[in-house]
């Protein structure tokens, strides 16, 4: 027997891949050593910067989306850091939309790794998410990050429906090359405008099980969880404007112009008067970070202290418009100029076997390729409200300082969907804190996380973590405090 076939075995045997039975049918172990072959060139061997010891295995790489366009999703997946064969896989998306997963989800908020403020290097997140669950990344659509397309047009295309499209195509092929993984149990999470891409691509996904003639072509999804997520035009734009307004971040004048001059039909589309008053909204929050309003936002001063001059000198006005705020407790408010420069290096490229086709641009943490934005949803409630009648765990959350997707916009949202009240409003803990409050209706989970802003895995870990958690296990949030271990 061939040391390949034997590592094929092992490889086998380890994932629950191969029975006894299928052992001696040696025939069949060339699938299994292309299958191993080509999970071993996704292989991430150690990062630039990356600690000695991590406990569990990574890979990275490009998966075909659409094979005619030569459309290709990059990826980035972390083992669990324990029980991998039982452990559910869990794919995250982050929004825009436009914006990465990679470099916000894997590399600010709820991967293994973070990386460091004038070094570098990366540490391990305390709070990674990949001790609950196996983790995947995508960059999504095409002309995200990494992710590509060989056809130019592409580029000025992409909408809600083609990006679901080019999702399910992904995860479609992911499972091929990681065959392991097509029966563990699959949970698709995310935020901000992927409270667009996780619904649409659940919808795809039960779509495709119902079309598939054997089971093992079906995606084992399970449920869905989305985090401060834009599902409602017209009711994120009302919450949007209250939400400021109560907490006095603008004045009377202003919240009387946008309550005068604004509809909020359910498409969300305004007139004139409307616009001119919500760009002087948007304009009067130039200087707080609109995504976490009490927490010190990236100024210039604080930015260019964290970099190089090099790297400084060399960052564009563009990256100071799209930052999103992502600090937390010891947070550093100006993440994102980090991770362009380590996602920009060409060591770390090589290490994750990104921009294989050198693509004309650099990393950003949203995209400027996308020239345009076809199709958007104006509300996402039914493909939820469908998601909710099948019978998938559905749980949304919201941190309480938000006023991009304020907590108000998701309560008036998911007013709409009209689902009986299971169990009453209440607090739940984080030790003997209040981590947040929740309701628990027909269907559905809704979940606050106190004092967090917009992205609440990187403000809050330890709630985010718990709420994952309890997620993953279909259990509600503690109802009573437990007090701290003393010291």
């Amino acid at each position: 027997m061939s040391p390949a076939t034997v590592l094929v075995l092992l490889l086998a045997v380890a994932t629950g891949a191969w029975s006894s039975a299928a052992a001696v049918r040696l025939h069949r172990s060339h699938d299994y050593e292309r299958v191993f072959d080509r999970q071993q060139a996704d292989r991430v061997e150690a990062l630039p910067g990356q600690p000695s010891e991590v406990g569990f295995r990574q890979f990275a790489g490009y998966v075909t989306a659409n094979e005619s366009h030569g459309r290709a999703l990059f990826y980035w997946f972390f083992e669990a850091t324990h029980d991998v064969q039982n452990k559910p896989l869990v794919l995250w998306f982050n929004g825009g939309p436009g914006c990465s997963s990679v470099g916000y989800g894997a590399l600010e908020e709820l991967g293994p790794f973070l990386v460091q403020k004038g070094k570098p290097e990366i540490s391990l997140n305390p709070y990674s998410w990949n001790k609950e669950a196996n983790l995947l990344f995508v960059e999504s659509p095409a002309g995200v990050g990494f992710s590509y397309t060989n056809t130019t047009k592409d580029l000025s295309q992409f909408g809600d429906e083609l990006t679901a499209t080019d999702a399910h195509g992904f995860l479609v092929n992911w499972f091929k090359r990681f065959p392991q993984f097509r029966g563990h149990d699959f949970y698709i999470t995310g935020e901000s405008y992927a409270g667009h891409y996780v619904p649409q691509l659940a919808t795809k996904i039960l779509e495709g099980n119902k079309k598939a003639h054997h089971k093992k072509d079906r995606i084992n999804l399970k449920g869905i969880m989305i985090g401060n997520a834009a599902i409602d035009a017209s009711s994120d734009d009302r919450g949007l404007a209250d939400y400021a307004w109560d907490h006095a971040i603008i004045s009377d004048e202003l919240y009387g112009a946008i309550k005068k001059e604004c509809t909020f039909p359910e498409d969300g589309e305004e007139t004139g008067p409307c616009n001119q008053a919500w760009n002087e909204f948007f304009g009067s929050m130039r200087n707080i970070d609109i995504y976490s309003l009490y927490t010190p936002a990236c100024t210039d001063t604080l930015a260019n202290a964290s970099r190089t001059p090099s790297a400084a000198a060399s960052s564009s006005s563009k990256l100071a418009r799209i930052h999103h705020g992502r600090p937390y407790n010891t947070y550093d408010p100006c993440a994102d100029y980090h991770v362009v420069d380590y996602l920009n290096r060409g060591d770390v490229q090589a290490a994750l076997h990104a921009n294989v086709t050198g693509i004309p641009y650099a990393w950003t943490p949203c995209s400027d390729a996308l020239t345009n934005w076809t199709d958007s949803a104006s509300s996402t409630l039914p493909a939820i409200r469908g998601l909710v009648d099948a019978g998938l765990r559905v749980w949304v959350f919201s941190g309480d300082t938000d006023d991009r997707v304020p907590v108000t916009s998701t309560r008036y949202a998911l007013r709409k969907l009209g689902l009986a009240t299971v169990r009453e409003w209440r607090e739940w803990f984080t030790s003997d804190q209040v981590g947040g409050y929740t309701v628990v209706y027909d269907g559905l989970t809704l979940v606050t996380i106190r004092g967090a802003g917009h992205m609440v895995p990187m403000i809050k870990p330890v709630q985010a973590s718990q709420l994952f958690a309890h997620f993953l296990d279909g259990n509600e949030l503690p109802a009573k405090p437990v007090p701290a271990t003393a010291a």
